[in-house]
């Protein structure tokens, strides 16, 4: 990740969403660009920096889902309180006339209940806004907006926010079809960070689905910028958008790609669409060749010599009977003892019932979500001959 001196006096305050459970990792990541003010909070991260830092955190943040600016801050009594108060905010300083706009609300711990009428009222707020100065208002585009405005309303305090990243920024842009049951890519990046590869080690992902462990794997290894692959940002809309800072921070990122690797990384499932769908994905996220697929089952896989790391993402079981996904948990400690001594192995689980089948101790549990699942990522630490000898 590129590092950049930030110019403090042009700072201001962003908010980086995230997952609950990544708020850690992607205040490292937000340090390592040179945020400054940097805290942690729940699913987000506040930090501080100028406009370079803003397009580099979109661009290179690979646990960040989203990019604001905070613009207003203020205590709201009620609906029609909240509608004033939008309405004298200068929103032509960041929405066109002839621009979309759409409204994220986010209500917690309000007495406000309604996340929709919120959003309408603020909707009302800035339309009548623009009504009031210019004689027309823009309009509203709830599927691809021009500007994407955030409301967040805790007890009674309201933030608004202009969205810099327009689509969540886990839509890197690689992955078509859906697989199984998918991971995003945000926790997928997460998953294979909380591991602590050290990227000088074989890489193992047995149970790939579509990929995205193993793709955000390799484009960790390489050092590939997420925002490479990705084409659009919320903030090529801002009026103040600015296309030669923009290709200054992509071409910072793509002289740091690394050209090659010096080890391997693999990818296997027991489903043949599943690798050939995997395949297709690496090949638009530009590292089909830094990637073995095949297609076998966990059990009968010949991984590469350790030292290395394996993670799987095994199904949780809500549609498979008990006694089904206990055995196939118990087989994936059988698979770990017999095929990968030397290995660092991780299970990303929303299942613990079924992971104790496992029958292997862990050596680090990490509290992480998987949408509204809670889940587990367990180290098993697969040594070679006994314990005593290592």
């Amino acid at each position: 990740m590129m590092t950049t001196t930030v110019n403090t006096v042009d700072c201001f305050r962003m908010i980086a969403k995230t997952t609950t459970g990544l708020e850690e990792l992607l205040s490292e990541e937000l340090t390592e660009l040179g945020a400054q003010k940097v805290r942690p909070m729940s699913r987000s991260v506040e930090f501080s920096g100028d406009k370079r830092l803003l397009y580099q955190a979109n661009f290179c943040c690979r646990t960040a889902t989203r990019i604001l600016k905070p613009i207003a801050n203020f205590r709201v009594s009620n609906e029609d309180d909240l509608y004033r108060k939008v309405m004298k905010v200068d929103w032509g300083e960041y929405l066109g006339i002839k621009q979309t706009f759409a409204i994220d609300a986010v209500l917690v711990d309000s007495k406000f209940s309604n996340s929709l009428f919120i959003a309408q009222k603020v909707k009302d707020g800035i339309a009548d806004r623009f009504r009031d100065m210019t004689g027309r208002r823009p309009s509203v585009d709830l599927k691809s907006p021009d500007i994407r405005i955030n409301v967040y309303i805790h007890k009674n305090e309201c933030s608004l926010a202009i969205d810099s990243s327009g689509e969540p920024l886990f839509r890197r842009g690689y992955r078509k079809g859906g697989g199984r049951a998918p991971l995003n890519e945000v926790l997928g990046a997460g998953i294979v960070m909380q591991s602590d590869w050290n990227r000088r080690c074989n890489f193992v992902d047995a149970m790939c689905g579509s990929g995205t462990i193993v793709i955000e794997a390799a484009l960790i290894a390489r050092n590939i910028a997420p925002g490479l692959i990705r084409k659009k940002f919320g903030f090529m809309n801002w009026p103040d958008y600015d296309k030669t800072l923009l290709n200054s921070v992509r071409n910072e990122a793509g002289a740091a790609v690394l050209p090659e690797l010096d080890f391997q990384i693999l990818g296997s499932d027991i489903k043949k669409s599943q690798v050939r769908e995997a395949s297709e994905n690496a090949k638009r996220a530009g590292v089909a060749g830094d990637i073995d697929f095949r297609q076998c089952d966990i059990s009968d896989l010949d991984p590469p010599p350790a030292p290395g790391v394996v993670i799987i993402n095994p199904p949780y079981g809500e549609r498979i009977p008990t006694d089904d996904i206990n055995a196939s948990y118990r087989s994936f400690g059988d698979a770990f003892k017999n095929s990968f001594p030397g290995y660092d192995v991780f299970v990303f689980t929303g299942n613990l019932e079924a992971a104790k089948h496992i029958g292997l101790r862990t050596s680090r549990r990490v509290k992480m979500y998987n949408g509204p699942i809670e889940c587990r990522l367990l180290k098993f630490e697969m040594y070679k001959g006994s314990r005593k000898k290592k």
